[in-house]
C-alpha cells in the first residue's frame, strides 16, 4: 500500500479535526460574533468566556505537546514570523467589520453553509476570492504596504512564554501552561460557565482540536524528506486554497486547511441532520446581499492581512501565545462592535458617539 505524502495526511487530520468544529459551531452554538453580539446587544458573557475557556484549554494541550518534545510550537509562522502591529491591527478591524455585516465570520460561514444556508455559498465564494488575491494577487500589494512580512522562518519566538522563557529562565513549556491555567482560572470563576455542561464540553472540544491540529502536522504529517509547515486551525486563506484545489485539482496539492474547510462544512451538516434543524436559506432581498458580499471582501482581505481569522489568530495563535492574538482579538472586537452598533443604529458614528457624546439636544 502507497504511503500517503504529508499534504494527504495533514488534509485528512484537518477534515477530521473541521467536523469537530463543525459539530461545536452547530451543536454548542460557538460563535465568535454570536459572543460579541451576546456582550455588546445583551450584556451577557457567557460565550466570551467559553472562548476564553477554549483558548486555555488549547494552550495547556499545546504547551504539554511543546514540553513533552512532540512539537516544537517555535516552528509556527504565528511565532517565528509575526505580523507588524499595525496590519494585524488594522486587518483584525476591518475583519470585524466585515464579520458584523456577514452576521458571522469565515469559520461560522462554513457551519452555516453545511445547515444549508445559500446565501453563505456567497459569501465564501468572495471571502475566498479576496483571500487569495490579497495573498499573491490584486490586493497583495495594499497587503504588504501596511508591513505584512513573509512567513519565512526565522528565530524571533514571538510569544509570551518564550519571552518569559528568556528574560526569567522558565522553560517555555512552563509558562505557557502557567499562563494557560491562569486563563482557566479566570474563566471558570463565572458560576453560569461551571454550571453549563454543554458550554464546558463545547469549549473543551474546540481548545482540543486546536492543539490535535499542532499534533497533526507536526507529528502525524512528519516527513524528513518532505517538509511540512506545523499549522492549525484558519478559516481565511484556505477558503482560497479550497477553491484553488476543486479547479485544479490535478496540478494542486492537498493541504491541512483544504481539509479543515471541508470538514467544518460536513460536521456541520451532519450535526444540524441529526437535530433535525437543517434549513434552506436565502437572502431576503438584495440589501441583505450586497452585506454579505461586501462582509466576505473585508474579511478575506483582513484575515488575510492579520494573518489569521477569528479562528487562526483568536484560537490557534493565542493557544500558541502568540503577541498578535490579544492584539487581532481587540482589533476584531473593536470592528464588530462598531459594526453591530452602525446596523442597530443605522450609522457608523453612533457608537463613537456612546463613547464620546458630543453633547445632548435640550
Amino acid at each position: 500500500m502507497e504511503e500517503l505524502s504529508p499534504g494527504t495526511t495533514a488534509a485528512l487530520c484537518g477534515l477530521a479535526g473541521g467536523g469537530a468544529l463543525g459539530f461545536a459551531a452547530r451543536w454548542g452554538r460557538f460563535c465568535t460574533l454570536g459572543a460579541i453580539e451576546d456582550k455588546v446587544l445583551a450584556g451577557n458573557g457567557l460565550r466570551l468566556r467559553m472562548w476564553g475557556l477554549a483558548i486555555a484549554i488549547g494552550a495547556l494541550a499545546t504547551y504539554g505537546l511543546h514540553g513533552s518534545g512532540l512539537i516544537d510550537i517555535s516552528r509556527t509562522f504565528y511565532l517565528a514570523s509575526p505580523t507588524t502591529l499595525i496590519a494585524t491591527l488594522v486587518g483584525s478591524l476591518i475583519f470585524g467589520f466585515g464579520m458584523s455585516l456577514v452576521g458571522t465570520c469565515g469559520f461560522g460561514t462554513l457551519a452555516r453553509i453545511g445547515g444549508g444556508d445559500l446565501k453563505s455559498i456567497v459569501t465564501f465564494l468572495v471571502m475566498g476570492i479576496t483571500a487569495y488575491a490579497t495573498l499573491g494577487g490584486a490586493a497583495a500589494y495594499l497587503r504588504i504596504g501596511l508591513g505584512v512580512p513573509a512567513r519565512n522562518l526565522d528565530p524571533s519566538n514571538a510569544g509570551f512564554a518564550f519571552a518569559i522563557e528568556q528574560f526569567i529562565g522558565v522553560p517555555a513549556s512552563i509558562a505557557g501552561i502557567f499562563l494557560a491555567l491562569l486563563l482557566v482560572g479566570f474563566c471558570l470563576s463565572s458560576k453560569a460557565l461551571r454550571q453549563n455542561v454543554r458550554v464546558l464540553f463545547t469549549a473543551a472540544l474546540v481548545g482540543l482540536t486546536i492543539a490535535f491540529g499542532w499534533f497533526a502536522t507536526g507529528v502525524l504529517a512528519y516527513d524528513p524528506f518532505e517538509a511540512y509547515p506545523i499549522e492549525s486551525f484558519t478559516f481565511s486563506a484556505p477558503l482560497g486554497e479550497a477553491l484553488i484545489y476543486v479547479m485544479t485539482m490535478t496540478g494542486a496539492s492537498l493541504k491541512f486547511g483544504i481539509g479543515a474547510v471541508a470538514g467544518v462544512v460536513v460536521g456541520a451538516a451532519i450535526t444540524t441532520l441529526i437535530q433535525r434543524h437543517f434549513r434552506w436559506e436565502v437572502c431576503d432581498d438584495a440589501r441583505e446581499m450586497r452585506r454579505q458580499m461586501l462582509g466576505g471582501v473585508l474579511m478575506g482581505f483582513g484575515g488575510v492581512t492579520a494573518l489569521g481569522c477569528t479562528v487562526g489568530q483568536g484560537l490557534s495563535a493565542a493557544s500558541a501565545l502568540a503577541y498578535s492574538a490579544p492584539i487581532a482579538l481587540i482589533g476584531m472586537y473593536l470592528g464588530a462592535w462598531i459594526g453591530l452598533h452602525a446596523l442597530v443604529h443605522g450609522s457608523v458614528l453612533e457608537p463613537l458617539k456612546q463613547v464620546w457624546p458630543l453633547g445632548s439636544r435640550q
